[in-house]
């Protein structure tokens, strides 16, 4: 299955780059997690245990904590719907009173009859955990400056879904363990069943059943989903990470795993930057320019494309994200231009506004240039000009630069709506719950323009901070969905931190902003509970021109009355997990 080789590629690779050395200030292989410094369970409540090593199936939508004993009612039966072609998510619970050596999980074939979905189509992961802080103090957002992690309240939560598969479990310790199955497009509709085991050297195996019930309808591959999935790549954080040098062979080859998770998650889109520092170097790893620009002598412009040919082709034809590239900014947060002046052999900086004569001129031949290299590399049409939460006037005056210079350009808006530019954009990405008029999304949609969703730092809720409830990430679909938005945009896939497998805060936002992946190709809690929502609203879009063709309006309704109760205003700080059950619930019924 294709879709089952692209899932082990990624692991694969993540696991031959471990092979190389690397200083333990950037671990790819096992490293030790940070210590918690909030009350646990002593050891004389663990030892109260009537047995010193148990197991149960938990659930998806709780963070346990590593030094407590979890609150769980213990059940050794796992069960779920599931399409073909879908993933599924489970969480099982390991703890123990005393050292346990050598831990590994394995699973079984699930059997239906003689249909079989083979274990290689499972995946099994040691959760580990992270420090995280929290919102404002008076509980608002996640934005602002928090140079000082001491001013604010942090904790270690789990998140890391691990690639390391054998392990030792300390004594009066809690071990999540992720179990995630993706269920052949070609699987015959009935109940799989198989075990989950769990072994080591000084222990007795324990078992947790597994049962899948597959039902009779297919989800297309990922790039084949219509969601308009857009998270923002950093291939600088890889570079820093991994310790190889920019653009080189052993760059690419550590970017490819971590870019297949988001190509299997269904991406359309390829970030770029054609600018140094667009976004004035918030993240750790600021972003360069991947286009050169040079100043000649005689005053002619000429522009170096091999680093952004080099990003382009790796993504398209390595990873398998093709639909769009999206190209930053023409309206940077700090109105300063890079190029290389030859005439004093210095790399210059012109600053400039929009509308200015000297903004045109430095964007407008350009623009030209750029347009030209896009056709002949047959790129044009996948290609936008973007900006994001940058003010109104000063995108009309962008827009107007690249009008003039190619009015063919598709141009990307993320930020607020402005109905004096909502015509000019092909995409339009709103933040969430900002208005964004819904005859405008109709009217968008028919002219075959996007309009999609964004959250960032300044949601409190939903969003994918490290400690925010997973469900909330899957919530995000539903309400991508209910709003009739064609997808979700999140500016960060991967801006790692500075030691990003132990310490997901920064100095700017709350724990977690700044990426949803680990390195070493590490998923995350939050990365596969936001592709589940993805694949929640392919089913609902499945399932709505299958009711609406064959006439079913009691079907029909009874589906959008549970989507429509996913507003920007329904959502409270502990209900998300509800009401993705319940409107799942409901779903897997059809």
């Amino acid at each position: 299955m294709k879709h089952t080789i692209l899932f082990f590629c990624a692991l694969f690779i993540g696991a031959h780059v471990l092979t190389a050395q690397q200083p333990e200030k950037y671990p790819l292989g096992d490293y030790n997690e940070l210590t918690d410094t909030k009350p646990y369970d002593s050891n004389a409540v663990w030892d109260k245990l009537s047995s010193p090593t148990q197991l149960s199936w938990g659930s998806t939508d709780v963070r346990y904590p590593k030094l407590s004993i979890p609150k769980i009612t213990k059940t050794t039966r796992w069960q779920t719907n599931a399409w073909k072609g879908e993933r599924v998510n489970a969480q099982a619970v390991l703890w123990t009173k005393t050292d346990l050596s050598d831990v590994s999980v394995t699973i079984s074939d699930l059997k239906n009859g003689s249909a079989v979905i083979p274990a290689s189509d499972i995946r099994t992961h040691f959760v580990k955990y992270v420090m995280t802080d929290e919102l404002s103090k008076d509980g608002t957002t996640g934005c602002g400056h928090r140079p000082d992690p001491a001013e604010w309240d942090s904790s270690i939560v789990a998140d890391v879904l691990d690639i390391i598969d054998i392990r030792n479990v300390q004594a009066y310790t809690s071990q999540p363990i992720w179990m995630n199955i993706w269920i052949p497009s070609t699987a015959k509709q009935g109940k799989y069943t198989g075990t989950l085991t769990v072994s080591g050297t000084n222990f007795t195996a324990m078992k947790l059943q597994v049962e899948v019930n597959v039902l009779n309808h297919t989800l297309p591959e990922p790039k084949d989903w219509v969601f308009h999935l857009d998270l923002w790549q950093n291939p600088y954080s890889v570079a820093r990470y991994y310790q190889v040098p920019l653009w080189s062979k052993e760059h690419f080859d550590a970017m490819r795993p971590v870019m297949k998770i988001l190509a299997n998650a269904g991406q359309k889109a390829i970030t770029t930057t054609i600018m140094h520092k667009p976004w004035a170097g918030q993240t750790y790893d600021h972003f360069d320019s991947m286009v050169g620009r040079t100043k000649k002598i005689d005053g002619s412009w000429s522009y170096d494309y091999t680093v952004f040919d080099k990003w382009i082709e790796f993504m398209m034809n390595d990873v398998g994200i093709d639909r769009y590239i999206y190209c930053y900014t023409m309206i940077p947060w700090a109105l300063n231009f890079d190029y290389y002046d030859q005439a004093t052999n210095r790399v210059m900086f012109l600053e400039a506004k929009p509308g200015s004569a000297e903004y045109e001129a430095y964007w407008g031949g350009f623009l030209k240039d750029f347009a030209k290299h896009l056709r002949q590399k047959g790129w044009f049409e996948k290609t936008m000009i973007a900006m994001d939460e940058r003010g109104e006037d000063a995108m009309q005056e962008a827009i107007k630069v690249i009008r003039k210079a190619d009015p063919d350009f598709k141009i990307s808006v993320a930020g607020y709506y402005h109905e004096s530019i909502q015509s000019e954009l092909f995409d339009l990405t709103i933040a969430f719950g900002h208005n964004f008029p819904p005859e405008v999304r109709e009217a968008r949609r028919k002219a075959g323009q996007i309009s999609n969703v964004y959250t960032c730092c300044a949601e409190p809720r939903p969003n994918t901070f490290t400690f925010s409830p997973p469900a909330e990430a899957t919530w995000l679909g539903w309400h991508a969905m209910a709003g009739d938005y064609d997808g979700y945009l999140r500016w960060a896939y991967n801006s790692w931190t500075e030691d990003p497998l132990r310490d997901t805060r920064f100095r700017t936002w709350a724990g977690g902003d700044c990426y949803l992946v680990y390195p070493g190709a590490r998923s995350s809690i939050r990365m596969e509970r936001l592709i589940e929502g993805i694949q929640d609203y392919e089913k609902i879009r499945i399932l709505r021109q299958e009711f609406t063709e064959k006439g079913a309006k009691g079907k029909l309704k009874q589906l959008n009355d549970a989507v429509s109760k996913f507003s920007a205003e329904s959502i409270t700080p502990d209900n998300a997990a509800q009401m993705v059950t319940t409107a799942r619930n409901i779903l897997n019924k059809f």
